[in-house]
């Protein structure tokens, strides 16, 4: 068996069950899968993930295995991962996998230790935390690495604050900016994932719930508009004054959260940055107020300033943490601040994680063909793989585009032809 660290893996069974079922929606992925197991294009390459362990990156682990690749896997999250399909990984597919649901802080790190201890060329990560220590604690092993993929908004902001510090080791390609990304995983996938675990936590109404949203990116206006649909009064936070004219224009109120707070009855954050809901919000929210983030880090909400303020705690539910203030109120914290739609519930339903995972995977390639040639710095998805994930999901959901005549082409490339 390969090298692991993981709950229980006589839970590997029940993590196969779940794999194949997420599988049936990520048709894209499987074409991919498919050529990769004919063409090796990863043949020997040592990739080392730090990514959500779920049935879904497990479709990912096995395309890139196909691909000939030498994976070892550990958890982006503490509380994302779904410890059956760990155990599969392990035991049924020969991932090293390092992944355990709740994981403390010690060993969240000491399992990205272990991937790093793997000795990958390409990094893959979702927060930048592989990134991160090899950069600083682990640099002596950034020398064996020839390139990275990243998933997420906010390991693509450390990366470029390293890219502009003149520190960036290697090259990166960053998935979280490719279009196929944005509009399906943060828009689609975060939108509904995110109200799937507030729902799953706390089991209460949304409808007619005043729900703020922090945060009017992809993310917040995918959270957005679910929440509207299910029947939220919802009120977006905002510091960009055109994502705030837009979300005004998409049929919400704009307030600052200093007006907000006292109103609100859900707090959710999807903004990647830090303090984003304060002290002095907490001690003007209302008794009942539910807290709650889906960015990447749970630093988004200021927990020690809510710790600090609060006379008792107790948990109520499983992902549901009181703090009780001086005065009497209740806030409602969930799941500790983490990634609520992957600590409550299961994260992107799977035809979302298909095409993210496809541009990690045709990511990775066009890392090993062209890392001697790239830069260290930053890229975009390349425009023709975006395309392509596009072309692929179109065909698997059996639509079809037109194509351009010859005298269109000629007409949109013409500055003489007028009107």
């Amino acid at each position: 068996m390969v090298d692991h660290d993981v709950k229980d893996t006589s839970l590997a069974a029940a993590g196969v069950l779940r794999i194949e079922w997420a599988e049936k929606e990520m048709p894209v992925l499987a074409l991919i899968r498919e050529r990769f197991a004919r063409e090796k294009p990863l043949q020997g390459v040592r990739i080392g993930a730090c990514l959500h362990v779920t049935s879904e990156t497990a479709g990912l682990m096995r395309t890139l295995a196909a691909g000939g690749a030498e994976l070892a896997l550990c958890a982006s999250n503490p509380l994302s991962t779904q410890d059956d399909v760990a155990a599969a990984l392990v035991t049924e597919y020969g991932v090293s996998t390092y992944a355990i649901k709740g994981e403390d802080r010690d060993t969240y790190y000491r399992h990205i230790q272990s991937v790093i201890d793997s000795g990958p060329q390409i990094t893959m990560d979702d927060g930048a935390d592989v990134v991160g220590l090899l950069h600083s604690d682990r640099s002596e092993a950034a020398a064996g690495v020839i390139g990275g993929t990243e998933e997420t908004t906010t390991g693509v902001i450390r990366l470029k604050s390293l890219q502009q510090q003149g520190l960036l080791r290697y090259p990166i390609v960053a998935v979280n900016e490719a279009m196929t990304k944005h509009m399906f995983d943060n828009r689609y996938g975060t939108g509904q994932s995110t109200l799937d675990g507030v729902i799953r936590a706390t089991n209460r109404m949304i409808a007619g719930k005043v729900v703020v949203i922090a945060g009017y990116g992809w993310c917040g206006r995918g959270v957005a508009l679910r929440a509207k649909g299910h029947g939220a009064d919802v009120v977006v936070l905002e510091v960009d004054p055109l994502r705030a004219l837009e979300a005004i224009m998409d049929g919400y109120r704009v307030m600052p959260m200093a007006e907000v707070a006292p109103i609100g009855d859900m707090f959710i954050t999807a903004t990647g940055d830090i303090h984003v809901i304060r002290k002095e919000h907490f001690e003007a929210m209302k008794d009942g107020a539910i807290v709650a983030n889906t960015g990447h880090f749970n630093v988004e909400i200021d927990i020690p300033a809510l710790e600090a303020l609060s006379v008792a705690r107790r948990q109520v539910r499983e992902f549901v943490e009181e703090f009780t203030l001086p005065d009497g109120r209740n806030i409602y914290l969930l799941a500790d601040g983490r990634l609520i739609n992957l600590s409550a519930a299961e994260g992107h339903p799977s035809s979302v994680m298909d095409m993210s995972f496809a541009n990690q995977a045709l990511a990775a390639e066009y890392m090993v063909k062209n890392a001697a040639t790239l830069e260290k710095r930053v890229y975009d998805v390349p425009t023709d793989i975006d395309e392509q994930i596009a072309r692929l999901k179109l065909e698997s959901l059996g639509a079809g585009i037109d194509t351009l005549t010859a005298e269109q082409a000629e007409y949109l490339a013409s500055w003489s032809m007028g009107t």
